[in-house]
């Protein structure tokens, strides 16, 4: 699980770093070039190797030889044990409006879809490690859910007398079934889902012409028995 740790000022060090340089300068020059003051030079080096920058809702991740050492939150300049890796984290809200894929819906018709998910990093840990590229896991089971929504609901729904939910007449029901089966698949990232709707949605351009007849006939046979 993510652990948030604090870590040292980077002015502190970067002070620290600047006296070291300026001591072996005045050491060589005043001892007319002894040699031994150069073995100080390795030490602002070495400091200068721990100095990282956090930008607001950004994170790094801290690794010591392949162990989790915890991820710094805060923003600002800081300085760490300089054989930490830190690999950076965005904690950005983000938009992702997918392809439109083709698909078929309950009944076997078929339409093109796509999803618009705004998500952002809620656990670094499991986004760095317990996923490879999360950004790509993401977009797969972005599409793996859409898919999965089209084949759970009619594209439409013909007969009036019929309450089935459907995906153009059910929206509402439809974008929060999408949003419950996203947030599921995309815990494990720890990945947050902040919204997420059906962004487009339409026959197929084979049966676009048969289907607005269809719903033409119905609308003339609705009109029809209304009148009766």
């Amino acid at each position: 699980m993510e652990k948030e740790i604090k870590v040292a000022n980077g002015y502190v060090y970067l002070t620290l770093a600047l006296f070291s340089v300026l001591l072996v300068l005045v050491g060589f020059i005043v001892t007319q070039g002894n040699p031994r003051f150069l073995i100080l030079v390795p030490f602002p080096v070495f400091i200068a190797t721990g100095f990282f920058i956090v930008n607001p809702n950004s994170s790094k991740v801290l690794v010591l030889f392949g162990a989790y050492k915890g991820t710094v939150k805060d923003n600002g300049f800081f300085w760490a044990n300089p054989f930490f890796s830190k690999q950076k984290v965005s904690l950005r809200a983000r938009n992702f409006d997918s392809e439109r894929v083709k698909v078929n819906d309950k009944i076997g018709n078929p339409i093109l879809i796509n999803v618009i998910l705004v998500w952002k990093v809620r656990d670094t840990f499991k986004a760095a490690f317990d996923v490879d590229k999360y950004e790509e896991f993401v977009r797969v089971q972005s599409d793996a859910a859409v898919r999965k929504l089209a084949d759970s609901y009619s594209c439409d729904n013909f007969d009036d007398s019929q309450s089935e939910i459907t995906l153009r007449s059910g929206m509402d029901e439809v974008n929060e079934a999408l949003e419950n089966e996203l947030t599921e698949r995309l815990t494990m990232a720890g990945i947050k889902v902040m919204e997420a709707r059906i962004g487009y949605l339409a026959y197929a351009p084979e049966i676009a012409s048969s289907m607005l007849k269809r719903q033409q006939a119905v609308a003339i046979v609705a009109a029809r028995k209304k009148n009766c």
